[in-house]
């Protein structure tokens, strides 16, 4: 496999330094260094050579952030939260546009403002690099090399958009946390269609989605991995130890720090490939929207998330259906910023109504919605049964097909995914708020003993 060799080139750092590089040089020797070793090893060079290598990315990067040798159409790079898939992506743009070997490419994200913010502008971005600083013009959406090669900014939002520009190389950044993943990957790829041999390097913390599934199982796929704790020199020690600490033997470490793929736990209530069968966007009009709220028991950065989903209906009777429009649940904040978030997403999806869970907080809850929302009706529920209890009349629903989902929304859906199955212990705060809106517009005046109305 790849990832068990390295395929850095190492020719070009002897002509840099050759006096550093013996002929029979190990080159994994030199990526199992630790930065504070290399930075050692540069001491001894002149200075203007110095200066060289501490630009050349093949002489600080790890293997797996590097360029696979071969003829493949996509790198795969799946790795945890700050492993450095954003740095390996830059400098694989930069290196193409910068040689020639691309001249038009395509930079992908979730949104314009993640493109912009994260890979253009971010701390590993394109614009951070030690080589050139192209030239970005806000109004193109586009980078400007001084060669003439291009990068343009795309977004995963609205797969049209990407419908008939050309390239002959593209970075796609958290596919599996994209919109539409795979539509957009679709439209994409009939897009690379310059040059001899167009390329697609993938950069994303992994989830079971069928895009990254199908790129998986594409046998010209060149997939490398790494994992949090590879990247660790190169973060702050607080932000491993809170992961640790939060995430510690779960499958969340396994995924959001380790880069694994984990499929769907035993006894889950809901299952991933019928979500995402389920996905479908709508913009309405509808008949009824409601913003529900799950609130914490208490604040502070140990807090439980507060879970906030909005979602829609129309129609009658048992032609009546539900889509979910949004999930911004936040956590570790204090009440009057969860609430003012609340109130944010009623205005902008127009609900008529919050609905929230009052056996945490009563009657506070109440009042610290009104102060932020006093323009909406705010209508307690308490729970007389089980999270589980409440939830399975929904998950009917969803196997119904009375229930889809406008967009992915990938915190959400973990979470549901994972509800119900043996070993899960956080608290569902998202999948509750789910549960109180799609009951509220689907269950209520029907049959919904196990909720009552304050």
């Amino acid at each position: 496999m790849w990832r068990n060799s390295c395929p850095k080139p190492v020719a070009q750092v002897r002509m840099t330094s050759p006096k550093l590089f013996a002929p029979n040089f190990n080159v994994g020797l030199l990526s199992s260094l630790t930065r504070t070793a290399r930075e050692a090893l540069v001491k001894f060079l002149p200075p203007s050579l110095q200066r060289e290598l501490l630009r050349e990315w093949s002489y600080w990067c790890r293997a797996e952030q590097y360029e696979p040798v071969g003829d493949w159409p996509c790198w795969l790079f799946m790795g945890g939260r700050g492993a450095g898939k954003t740095r390996a992506g830059a400098e694989w743009v930069s290196q193409l546009a910068q040689s020639g070997r691309a001249r038009r490419v395509a930079l992908v994200g979730q949104t314009f403002h993640d493109v912009r913010e994260v890979m253009v502008e971010g701390h590993s971005g394109l614009r951070s690099l030690t080589r050139e600083r192209p030239n970005y013009e806000a109004s193109r959406r586009r980078l400007v090399w001084s060669n003439g090669a291009q990068a343009a900014c795309l977004s995963s939002e609205d797969p049209e958009t990407i419908r008939g520009p050309q390239f002959d190389a593209a970075w796609c950044d958290e596919l599996c946390y994209w919109a539409h993943p795979d539509e957009t990957l679709e439209t994409l790829q009939l897009g690379l269609r310059l040059g001899t041999r167009p390329r697609m390097m993938v950069t994303t913390t992994p989830r079971p989605i069928p895009a990254l599934k199908g790129l998986l199982a594409q046998s010209d796929t060149v997939t490398t991995r790494s994992t949090t704790f590879d990247n660790a020199e190169n973060l702050s020690a607080d932000f491993i130890a809170t992961l640790r600490a939060r995430w510690s033997g779960s499958a969340r470490q396994r995924q959001e720090m380790n880069g694994e793929l984990i499929e769907e736990p035993e006894g889950a209530l809901w299952r991933r490939a019928e979500l995402e069968a389920l996905r479908e966007r709508d913009d309405g009009p509808f008949d009824r929207v409601v913003v529900a709220v799950d609130p914490p028991a208490s604040s502070g950065p140990k807090a439980d998330t507060c879970g906030i989903v909005a979602a829609a209906v129309r129609g009658e009777g048992l032609g009546r259906r539900a889509i979910v429009l949004a999930d911004a649940s936040v956590q570790g904040v204090a009440p009057h910023v969860w609430a003012a978030r609340v109130a944010e997403l009623a205005r902008s999806v127009g609900a008529q109504s919050i609905v929230a869970e009052a056996n945490n907080g009563g009657e506070m809850v109440r009042a610290v919605l009104k102060a932020a929302a006093p323009d909406f009706n705010v209508r307690l529920v308490r729970a007389s049964e089980g999270k589980k209890a409440r939830a399975e009349p929904i998950v009917a629903l969803y196997a119904q097909g009375r229930v889809k989902h406008s967009a992915a929304f990938p915190d959400l859906e973990d979470q549901m995914c994972a509800f119900g199955a043996e070993g899960f212990s956080e608290s569902p705060d998202r999948v509750d708020a789910l549960v109180w809106a799609l009951t509220d517009l689907l269950l209520v005046g029907v049959a919904s003993p196990q909720i009552r109305a304050l």
